[in-house]
């Protein structure tokens, strides 16, 4: 029998030290050639950078020209080198790139509304800033109309009460000049035509019968000699009314009422300031607006009206009500089968032609509409991504609660939904704050069309003029886009902050 005890006599060799992992070495061996495929990529990413990224950097600084008044400086035989970006080009165009063909006294105008475009986003990006909803009311509903006012100019001669009228008896007089042309007609179709007509007729005069006081309501505030605060007040009068029974009356509505009251205080106030009901500023038409002023009109705009436009398609799509779900299925369908071009073109020449003879629309209102519409039906079915991936138990546990159809959604599956699908929301805005190039077939002069018509000056006509102006936009646009996609990031981590443990 052996003992089961063992003491090792010799030493052990010392093993090989481990392979480092950490610091630059340890990066190259672990990550870049740790395998012959990433050492395959590695080399060829390398090469990739050394042919892109040195030529772009050499371009834009190392050869650039930076000092100049005309194209002499930007010419290789004055400057004694290879020239690259020329600067001075940009620098001197600068203004146009901005501003377009807006006159130059009245720029204030577009950097004012720039700084409180600003100064309302900043505190709505910012999680922790306080009263989320009084600033997006600022943002998306009082912003809008004073940059209107600021851009365009022009004042105005009522106030809602008196475009109400306008519009409603508007309406009845078309209806009844359509059924009066059609109860003219002659030939084959009379038969059919003439009962239409007079069938019109009837429609329009009964619908002008009880807007016949609103008729005289607005008669007598054009008569009292100041009828924008005759307006402003009798309005305030009526809606902050409405609100306060709607609200619950004397038992709980007195919190909405002073909001309302608030609200067109701040209203009167903006009024005042800008005295629009002086003739407001000189009015500046959209034809002299341009560069980067446009591009931002063009693109926030339309990611802003597209989404309350893609979320209604989208819950339009999933209703019960048959004649909801198909006008939603036919709008997303149109407008996605068929190109921005197309849209841009039937808004901007097509759309005059089947309205009004006495009845126009400014042709950037019209792309705003078309551009807005374009991008509200991809939006949709991003949004109805989303509803499609929550569970149908998340809805069946807030009707167990009692909310009704508008508080489920409100509360509890939108919410969920959206969060889904930052990115491919995202995405849509991104793709549409570059296509917004596109406005430049329809005469309209965006960042890009402003940059091409620069590139008509002969002052600045050098070989490098058009890969400057091309890399400037090119920075402009990757800053936004970047930012955007940044931000979404950021959003996104946040609120699926319970996902990560």
């Amino acid at each position: 029998m052996t003992s089961p005890a063992f003491v090792r006599q010799d030493l052990v060799p010392p093993r090989t030290a481990p392979v480092v992992t950490t610091g630059f070495i340890g990066v190259l061996r672990t990550r870049l050639f740790n395998s012959p495929t990433n050492a395959l990529l590695t080399i060829a990413s390398a090469l990739l950078l050394w042919f892109t990224v040195i030529p772009a950097v050499r371009f834009l600084l190392v050869d650039a020209v930076w000092q100049g008044t005309d194209r002499t400086a930007c010419l290789a035989e004055n400057a004694g080198h290879a020239v690259g970006a020329c600067w001075p080009f940009v620098k001197a165009k600068l203004s146009q790139f901005m501003y377009g063909f807006y006159p130059q006294t009245e720029r204030w105008r577009i950097d004012l509304t720039y700084a409180v475009a600003v100064v309302l986003l900043l505190p709505l990006l910012i999680p922790r800033a306080p009263a989320k909803a009084l600033n997006a009311a600022l943002f998306f509903i009082a912003f809008p109309i004073v940059a209107i006012f600021l851009l365009h100019g022009g004042g105005i001669k009522g106030f809602a009460l008196t475009w109400c009228a306008d519009a409603l008896l508007a309406l009845a007089g078309s209806i009844v000049e359509a059924g009066r042309s059609l109860a003219d007609a002659h030939g084959a179709a009379a038969a059919l035509l003439v009962p239409l007509g007079k069938l019109l007729v009837l429609v329009g005069d009964v619908l002008a019968v009880p807007l016949t006081p609103l008729g005289w309501l607005r008669d007598f505030i054009r008569a009292s000699g100041e009828a924008v605060w005759t307006d402003l007040v009798l309005t305030a009068i009526v809606v902050s009314l409405g609100l306060f029974l709607l609200a619950g009356g004397f038992r709980s509505g007195w919190r909405t009422l002073a909001a309302s009251l608030a609200g067109f205080i701040v209203i009167a106030i903006v009024i005042a300031a800008m005295r629009l009901d002086r003739g407001g500023l000189p009015i500046v038409d959209t034809r002299q607006w341009g560069g980067l002023l446009v591009t931002l009109v063009v693109s926030v705009t339309g990611i802003v009206a597209s989404m309350p436009i893609g979320i209604a398609l989208a819950l339009g799509r999933r209703a019960t009500i048959p004649l909801i779900r198909l006008f939603s299925i036919i709008f997303i369908e149109f407008w996605r089968g068929v190109p921005l071009i197309t849209v841009l073109f039937f808004a901007t020449y097509m759309l005059p032609l089947f309205l009004p003879g006495n009845f126009t629309i400014d042709g950037l209102l019209r792309v705003l509409i078309g551009v807005a519409l374009f991008s509200g039906a991809y939006n949709a079915e991003v949004v109805r991504g989303g509803l499609q991936a929550l569970p149908r138990g998340q809805a069946e546990a807030a009707s167990a609660l009692g909310l009704s159809y508008w508080k489920t959604t409100g509360l509890v599956i939108l919410p969920q939904a959206l969060r889904h699908v930052i990115p491919g929301l995202v995405n849509s805005f991104i793709a549409l704050f570059k296509d917004t190039t596109l406005v430049l077939i329809v005469a309209i002069f965006d960042l890009l069309g402003s940059l091409r018509a620069a590139f008509s000056d002969p002052t600045w006509a050098t070989p490098t003029t058009l890969f400057t102006g091309f890399s400037f936009a090119g920075l402009i646009y990757f800053a936004f886009c970047f930012g955007m996609s940044r931000y979404s990031l950021f959003v996104e981590h946040r609120l699926n902050a319970h996902r990560r443990h």
